[in-house]
């Protein structure tokens, strides 16, 4: 669009002035069509602060990181409310499908539905498949997260046209990766869900959530979905600072990692009842649990010097507010640790995550 410039319109001549028009219109049918001629068209974006781009900076919460160092490394330094250093997942993914390397926040005002067209993010930090789990730290609940994307549809077949907008939608991929803060947030934390159920009776209520959900996916027009697994969440800086003043020594817990792994199964066999059960689906699993274990066991083998410890502030148990500019032990460079804060990976570790789901399952969304 900056053809149109007057810099650049001042060293042409009149007679070009009609053909810049010309240009500027070709750039734009060009976008609308490669919007609806790609095989995956948009990447939209449901969860947590595993990939929550910033919505978080739009609501009344305690649980933010649109502030330095958080988004040091992200394009411009720009502290955009993703919990880490710079890219999230669903960054790579976009830019490995063709698309921006960047999925914006869908109540960032810097952003419309011009830039929502190929790629939206609903995700919430601090959200969990548990209405209880937001309600927690005042975050944006999952049905919620479902009611902006019906207005993103609403906005979306204004600016395409219904046909247009359907193709979108249809053959759109769909992330979804939360359930981390419903155990260690809420069922681990609070009293309540734990007098209610106990932690299998807790896996099988989330699991049915997560049915219910994408189920309501699909009602609403997505075909192409990846449903993501736990990560190995004993061993996050947090719960590992934890455990050494248990007594336990610098260990991650294996409880959580028992429960992490037993969720995860739960999910996959969830995944090939769907499938069957939605006509025209594509629905794959993105289990994280393998390859993050792998780098938090061999951090050397990627290129790491430490999983024990993030790179923000002290690194044992700080993220959010507690993880600023003002604090003089946060690393100078992040590439070096596993973890970003206490509670959440750097770039590098979200970048080799995500290639490697990407290669091994979320590619198979593209067919």
């Amino acid at each position: 669009m900056h053809l149109c410039s007057h810099s650049f319109l001042s060293i042409l001549h009149s007679q070009f002035l009609e053909m810049g028009d010309f240009v500027v219109f070709a750039i734009f049918f060009m976008q609308i069509f490669y919007i609806t001629g790609a095989k995956v068209p948009a990447v939209i974006v449901f969860g947590d602060s595993s990939v929550d781009a910033g919505n978080n900076n739009q609501i009344d919460t305690v649980l933010r990181s649109n502030f330095r160092p958080y988004g040091r490394d992200f394009f411009g330094g720009k502290a955009t409310g993703r919990f880490s250093n710079g890219r999230v997942p669903p960054d790579f993914i976009s830019e490995a499908f063709g698309l921006r390397p960047f999925v914006p926040a869908f109540l960032d005002p810097a952003y419309n539905i011009s830039d929502f067209a190929t790629g939206v993010c609903f995700a919430s930090a601090g959200t969990g498949y548990d209405n209880a789990t937001s309600a927690v730290l005042s975050v944006i609940p999952l049905w919620r997260e479902v009611e902006y994307y019906k207005e993103y549809q609403t906005k979306l077949r204004s600016y395409l046209g219904d046909e247009k907008a359907n193709t979108v939608i249809s053959e759109a991929v769909y992330l979804i990766s939360m359930g981390t803060n419903d155990f260690l947030e809420n069922y681990y934390t609070l009293p309540d869900r734990k007098s209610q159920y106990n932690v299998t009776q807790y896996q099988d209520y989330l699991v049915s959530i997560a049915e219910l959900f994408v189920k309501e996916l699909y009602a609403l027009g997505a075909r192409k979905v990846s449903l993501g697994g736990l990560p190995p969440m004993g061993c996050l800086p947090l719960e590992r600072t934890t455990s050494f003043f248990a007594g336990n020594q610098d260990t991650c817990k294996d409880e959580y990692n028992k429960v992490a792994l037993v969720f995860n199964e739960k999910m996959s066999y969830l995944v090939k009842q769907l499938n069957v059960e939605l006509s025209g689906s594509n629905i794959v699993f993105s289990n994280p649990y393998a390859i993050f274990q792998h780098i938090v066991r061999k951090p050397s083998f990627f290129g790491f010097e430490t999983a024990a410890v993030a790179c923000c502030a002290t690194g044992f148990f700080e993220m959010g507010y507690m993880c600023n500019q003002f604090n003089p032990f946060t690393c100078t460079d992040a590439n070096k640790f596993v973890f970003w804060d206490s509670f959440h990976p750097t770039e590098k570790t979200n970048k080799i995550i995500s290639q490697h789901l990407f290669k091994t399952v979320i590619s198979k969304l593209s067919s």
